[in-house]
């Protein structure tokens, strides 16, 4: 056969030694499976002129990708896109970003009609204008002079965009403004990737700092804080290890050494490749492998130097080169969300982190200070308040989740698994409050452990119950449940009986509960003591043994619904009166319905749900199972026929209040990791506190919402994945070699109306270092019970695989820029594998309220929608609530006209609609310049209201800032003193409807109401009753909402040195998160 190139060059492992669904021509990645037709025709694009782009990107028709972006996508073939990425490039300094933009990279012009444009865009050769072609201006006109650039602005953060028809297809990760001219006209520009976008933003506002001359300036510092250090450390090592008698080298090996010392995630092989492909380039064959000082900086750069972290530190640092101590605390506070922040706290925080000598001794952090800043523990995702408990423990137990193990004797599968110890000590130390403990008669007269039915092997009793008395307050002081499922004869539950109180004696809580109690104990009224769920003998004058119904979750379930749809009593045994003695809080009884549970159950008393009849109970009767956990503690088993050990999904237990969920905490993947999150939130004790609208007496909540909830305001979640670093191969995944193509979905997980999900585009061949940049915006309605877990998946044609996760509950989310250290599939931590994220939340220090499109606040108050009351159809009782109408509609005025004054003032300052009023007025400091150089807006501290004052003549677009700012205090002026009126109103009201709650039913029956109608009324009373309380919290919420905002303007006036010169004027610093 006559050689044939092409077929030649689609031969990857013959011609390039690559793994077959992969070949690299060109520098870009070729799918083996494409036509050849195909790959000529790629071959012959003739490539852009732009050498930031060496070739064009090219989708292949053949191969079409998922639009919605779900994981449906996987199961067909993957878009296959021919770019090269900006990041391998590593433009990490404003040199770079200046070179780029010389030789300039089109670009989309948004205009006001909504019109895209894509223009070339490139600066001149002197530095002094931005100019653009093709354009109809004459080539003179088509340019802006850097000096009239009064500010660059990142996102839709322009009346352009907000009001632009193509608003919803522009990624606010690519888009940008610049604000130029006396009268701040806006080019509003949208770039192909965030990356490019980056670019140009750094070094324009690099070129604002320091004009034509900016080049001068950089090859004058070329970073020198990091340099000096650099070279310190390359002298240091050569004369640790008696070199210095070789001029200007170290061994290899010592300096790959030194570049993990700063980048462990880095693996030797590809330093030392890096060295050697170096070396080659310049021809430097080096037989004693020995590398020069050069070559080690130009090394430690490319795998120590994280372009996403630089063009953060350009952002907030004031000479674009390293952060002192205002730019630092200006970070801190705006960003990070901290409060107490001062210089000295910068300073303390310089001297831990920065690497360089000369940059601790002048207060400086330098990129390489920032980065180990932004990767230590301090900058964790999680909130290290939450590490330790932080709950209220005095509830009664049934207002708790409590963390739960099923068969945690088990290590292995239900069927024929191994049963061990190690069960129990592992689920004890995980904080696990309740475990249960399978009983049968075992040889020898000595009770065992097992799982009744299957092959699993016993354990013995008396090491069981050893193993729980040694581990069970190891991990938290809080109480401890065991499930004892009693399956002996009367001969052995007396051995049984002796074990426990041998073993555990004191522990056992066995005190006779208070007779006519409503609620059980609280957890800290029950510490360090255990708890015996069980079956437990009715009252008996003769206190002899008796018989009761078998509890027995290993037999089949239909069994029992057979026995009890025929009439037929469930299985019957005898039940040692000592054993029942022992079990006094936790007694288990068998759930007949909602209405009989509500008539005769006892608060003492416990019932077991099968996970199916749990989950169709949650369906069919969300609103009554929420209300029966509010006094009775509920336990949901997984199903028998799971004999895989797999795991239901606890949150569709938890949103109906179910408070004890057994897991099987052997088995890994999505379900455990949600439970093992979920319990971390409190300390990891075992016990979370439920939200409050389901533990509140009377409150109406429907577990399965789709809507907003009564009584509690939605959060704006605002997530940016903006890098990631280290993440490994798959496990067990051979196929591509060490090729990683890494995409991340990021999942709410709570009540319906929060579940989604969203996922970034996918990286091509890039595990080290993968730049996704992308944002997402999640509504979040009811915070207390959502989660957000990170995923990784490695993007392969054959079927995506997990590389790491993370699971992280709402709550304990910190503001800011953050990392993630990702887990495996069993849960532990992968080394030095991590996401980079911007995480704001609304209603924190890091975020503001929502605006967005389809979340908006901003409405007229003609087409406000105003919080409706339900009529019961009792006259005495609606007469009541129909007085709440006046003050429910003032409390939404007050609250609403402040929130929508805050977002018009946000809009006017040009920052994301989840920026804080910090945020805000630190972006405002950067435009209010005169031509001198002095400020037009200064700030009036005096007052407890800053006031916004001028100092000459403004032009219209600061006008509308002033009159904006004076509308938003205002507003909150008036909610600060109108709110708590309006609030005792409306908690006058709910006091009084409360009066009628014990008498309800009686009134309903009177006014004729039967059957159905009576239901209905009891709801809407408990709907109304909700309402109230909500929208009476909602005010004050607002009230504190304000004095947090007058407080953040307060501190970014003084932080940005907006402010007029008085005496004693003080720093005022928030308390509240």
């Amino acid at each position: 056969m006559p050689f044939n190139p092409w077929r030649s060059i689609l031969d990857g492992n013959k011609m390039f030694g690559m793994p077959k669904q992969r070949i690299l021509f060109r520098g870009i990645t070729v799918c083996q499976s494409l036509s050849l037709y195909s790959f000529v025709f790629f071959l012959l694009q003739p490539p852009p002129s732009s050498s930031l782009y060496p070739c064009r990107p090219f989708i292949l028709p053949l191969l079409p990708a998922h639009q919605d972006g779900s994981r449906a996508g996987r199961d067909r073939k993957k878009t296959v896109s021919f770019s090269s990425s900006l990041s391998e490039k590593k433009i990490s300094s404003a040199a770079d970003c200046i070179h780029s933009m010389v030789e300039g990279i089109e670009l989309k012009k948004i205009r006001t009609n909504s019109r895209v444009y894509l223009r070339y865009y490139l600066l001149d050769a002197g530095l002094q204008a931005l100019c653009w072609e093709p354009s109809k201006k004459e080539s003179d006109k088509a340019r802006i002079s850097l000096a009239s650039i009064r500010e660059v602005r990142t996102g839709r953060n322009t009346e352009t965009f907000r009001t632009s028809g193509v608003y919803e297809q522009i990624s606010e990760d690519c888009a940008f403004s610049i604000i130029y001219g006396e009268v701040y006209e806006s080019l509003d520009l949208v770039a192909n990737s965030a990356e490019v976008a980056n670019i140009w933003v750094t070094g324009l506002r690099y070129l604002m700092q320091y004009g034509k001359h900016a080049l001068d300036m950089l090859s004058s510092s070329q970073d020198s804080l990091r340099l000096g250090w650099l070279e310190q450390l390359f002298s240091s090592a050569a004369d640790s290890y008696g070199q210095e008698d070789i001029e200007e080298e170290i061994r290899l090996q010592l300096a790959v050494k030194l570049i993990q010392s700063v980048n462990p995630g880095v693996g030797c092989r590809k330093v030392e490749h890096r060295f050697k492909e170096l070396q080659r380039v310049r021809e430097r064959m080096c037989g004693n492998e020995r590398v020069t000082r050069q070559e080690f900086i130009e090394v430690f750069h490319d795998f120590c130097t994280r372009p996403e972290i630089y063009f953060l530190l350009v952002q907030f640092s004031s000479n674009k080169e390293f952060l002192d101590t205002k730019d630092l605390m200006r970070f801190l506070e705006a960003e990070q969300g901290m409060t107490q922040v001062s210089e000295e706290t910068s300073l303390k925080l310089i001297q831990s982190h920065e690497r360089s000598e000369e940059g601790r001794q002048e207060g400086y952090l330098s990129l390489d200070g920032f980065t180990s800043y932004l990767t230590s523990a301090e900058c964790h995702l999680f909130d290290r308040e939450h590490d330790t408990v932080c709950q209220d423990m005095s509830q009664p137990l049934s207002h708790y989740y409590i963390s739960s193990s099923h068969n945690t004797y088990l290590i292995e599968d239900q069927f024929r698994g191994l049963s061990d110890i190690s069960g129990y000590i592992r689920a004890l130390k995980m904080g696990c409050r309740c475990v249960e403990v399978d009983v049968w008669d075992g040889p020898d007269g000595d009770p065992v452990v097992c799982t009744g039915h299957t092959l699993s092997p016993p354990l013995a009793l008396r090491c069981v119950l050893e193993a729980i008395g040694k581990f069970a307050f190891v991990a938290s002081q809080y109480p401890l449940i065991i499930c004892l499922e009693n399956h002996c004869s009367l001969k052995q539950q007396k051995v049984m009986w002796q074990h426990l109180m041998r073993i555990l004696g004191e522990k056992l809580y066995t005190d006779p509960p208070y007779e006519g109690e409503s609620y059980l104990p609280s957890p800290y009224a029950l510490r360090q003591r255990i708890l015996l769920k069980g079956k437990r003998l009715g009252p008996d004058p003769d206190g002899e043994d008796g018989e009761v119904s078998e509890e027995d979750e290993g037999a089949e379930m239909c069994q029992r619904m057979k026995a009890v749809s025929s009439g037929v009593s469930p299985k019957r045994f005898q039940l040692l009166k000592e054993l029942s003695a022992l079990v006094t809080l936790c007694r288990s009884v068998r759930f007949v319905d909602f209405p009989t549970s509500s008539k005769s159950q006892n608060p003492l008393e416990l019932c077991s749900f099968h996970e199916s009849l749990a989950v169709r109970l949650a369906g069919e009767s969300p609103g009554e199972f929420v209300n029966h956990n509010k006094h009775f503690l509920s336990r949901v088993y997984p199903n028998p026929m799971r004999i895989d050990s797999s795991n239901m999904n606890p949150q569709d237990l938890w949103k109906c209040g179910c408070q004890i969920v057994s897991m099987n905490f052997q088995t890994a993947g999505l379900m455990m990791d949600l439970n093992t999150a979920w319990f971390r939130q409190n300390g990891n004790c075992g016990y979370v506190l439920r939200p409050a609208i389901m533990r509140q007496e009377v409150s109406y909540f429907s577990a399965d919402t789709r809507d907003t909830v009564p009584g509690v305001s939605p959060q704006l979640l605002h997530v940016k994945v903006i890098s990631g670093q280290n993440l490994p191969k798959p496990r067990g995944s051979g196929a591509k070699g060490d090729v990683v193509d890494p995409y991340v979905y990021v999942e709410i997980h709570g009540i319906p109306a929060d579940c989604t999900e969203r996922r970034t585009r996918t990286v091509t061949q890039n595990g080290d270092n993968p730049v996704f940049d992308e944002s997402f915006e999640f509504q979040i309605n009811l915070p207390e019970l959502a989660m957000v877990r990170f995923v990784v998946l490695d993007d392969d044609f054959i079927g995506d695989e997990f590389i790491g996760q993370y699971t992280i509950p709402l709550e304990c989310l910190q503001p800011g820029y953050r990392h993630i250290p990702l887990q495996s599939l069993t849960g532990e931590e992968l080394p030095h594998a991590k996401l980079f994220v911007h995480v704001a939340l609304t209603n924190r220090r890091g975020g503001g309220k929502p605006h967005k499109r389809g979340l908006s606040v901003r409405k007229a108050r003609k087409g406000r929608d105003y919080t409706a009351l339900r009529d019961l159809g009792v006259r005495a009782v609606d007469e009541v609530f129909k007085m709440a109408a006046p003050p429910l509609r003032e409390a939404t005025d007050l609250r609403e006209n402040m929130q929508n004054s805050v977002a018009v003032f946000r809009e006017l300052c040009g920052v994301s609609a989840v920026a804080n009023l910090m945020q805000c007025v630190l972006a405002l400091g950067s435009r209010v310049s005169g031509p001198d150089g002095a400020p037009l807006l200064l700030f009036n501290l005096l007052d407890h209201y800053p006031t916004l004052e001028p100092q000459g003549p403004l032009p219209d677009v600061l006008r509308r800032v002033v009159s904006t700012y004076e509308m938003m205090v205002q507003a909150s002026r008036a909610v600060m003193e109108l709110s708590d009126g309006i609030y005792d109103k409306i908690l006058q009201i709910q006091s009084t409807a409360m009066e009628f709650h014990e008498k309800l039913q009686s009134l309903a029956a009177k006014e004729g109401l039967r059957g159905r109608k009576v239901s209905r009324a009891l709801e809407s009373f408990s709907w109304n009753i909700t309402i109230l309380k909500g929208q009476a919290d909602l005010m004050q919420h607002a009230k504190a909402e304000v004095q947090e905002n007058m407080k953040q303007v307060h501190d970014a006036a003084l932080t940005g040195n907006l402010t007029k010169e008085s005496v004693g004027l003080r720093r005022v610093r928030s308390q509240t998160r």
